[in-house]
């Protein structure tokens, strides 16, 4: 098995350019260095370095134990500090990261939930793309993210993830729009609003957006993007004011917006699917605490939709 000691000789090595150079920042001598690197050779029966006078630089080898060592380095630090908190204060930290329209309804339930467990939140509020950077990088510990049928997120093969809710997206019209009058969309009604003023999101990889534009593409049309926006308000404002129409998630959705109407779209394409994503620990799946963030989603969700139950 291999020792921690083995990878951070390895990480400083790397690091420093030499055995010497890594000893002196780790505050070891040359040999405990050596000897932890010479014990890692003989357990993968390979060099991890590449030696010279001029110094050491790891292996291809090197190289791939480095790139797991990191991943579980960072885990133990991670392992270790929530111990002390949970040993200290009763309490173990998760960073937590969520698009704005899922925070703004679900955040202060979820918290509250898992406060009740012992779990600290550190929440940070991003766009889809920054997110599954940041868990790519395994600097959140979980996620929630959305995608689209159709659509895969970009995740690294060792992050799993739990739907916790099917967001149906609706078309938000201008009051005097001619097709506010009826009680849901089907795709054709959908298509025939090509020649229209359209309101996306700002980034242009947004699954939400790109089952609308390809459903138009689909059909030979090219949307006239008109406005691109993130801030919920200032898009209710537009298509209000009969500038532009657009999409909305029902998670999003009030229960009235002045001046908008929110219609379904009978097309099942046109719904997200909520996801939380967490690093696969273990090969057992997720953390206990991401689990557990998971059930504290699901409930706040069903508070959201039945707030008189919650």
């Amino acid at each position: 098995m291999i020792d921690l000691r083995q990878l951070i000789a390895l990480r400083a090595v790397q690091r420093e350019g030499s055995v010497t150079r890594a000893g002196r920042a780790l505050g070891w001598s040359q040999p405990t260095v050596d000897y932890h690197l010479r014990n890692l050779e003989r357990l993968i029966g390979s060099p991890v370095l590449e030696r010279s006078t001029r110094g050491s630089t790891p292996t291809p080898v090197g190289v791939l134990v480095l790139d797991r060592g990191e991943e579980i380095l960072t885990l133990s630090d991670r392992a270790l500090r929530d111990a002390r908190d949970l040993a200290q204060m009763g309490r173990a930290r998760l960073r937590f990261g969520t698009f704005p329209t899922a925070a703004a309804k679900l955040l202060p339930s979820i918290v509250s939930q898992v406060s009740d467990l012992g779990i600290e939140i550190d929440a940070e509020l991003e766009e889809v793309g920054p997110l599954i950077a940041h868990l790519n990088n395994r600097t959140l510990d979980a996620a929630l993210l959305y995608s689209v049928p159709g659509y895969e997120v970009p995740l690294r093969p060792d992050i799993a993830t739990t739907e916790v809710l099917r967001d149906p997206l609706l078309l938000a019209l201008p009051e005097g729009h001619p097709l506010a009058g009826r009680a849901s969309i089907d795709r054709a009604a959908l298509l025939s609003l090509h020649g229209e003023r359209w309101l996306l999101g700002t980034s242009r990889q947004d699954p939400m957006d790109s089952v609308l534009v390809d459903a138009f593409a689909e059909a030979g049309q090219q949307l006239e993007v008109a406005i691109r926006t993130d801030d919920f308000q200032v898009m209710l404002g537009m298509i209000a004011a009969g500038m532009v129409i657009g999409l909305v998630a029902k998670l999003a959705a009030g229960p009235t917006h002045p001046g908008v109407v929110l219609r379904p779209i009978d097309d099942p394409a046109f719904a997200r699917s909520v996801l939380l994503a967490a690093p696969i620990e273990g090969g057992d799946g997720p953390s206990t605490a991401a689990r557990q963030l998971a059930a504290a989603i699901r409930n706040a969700v069903a508070r959201s939709e039945h707030p008189a139950a919650g």
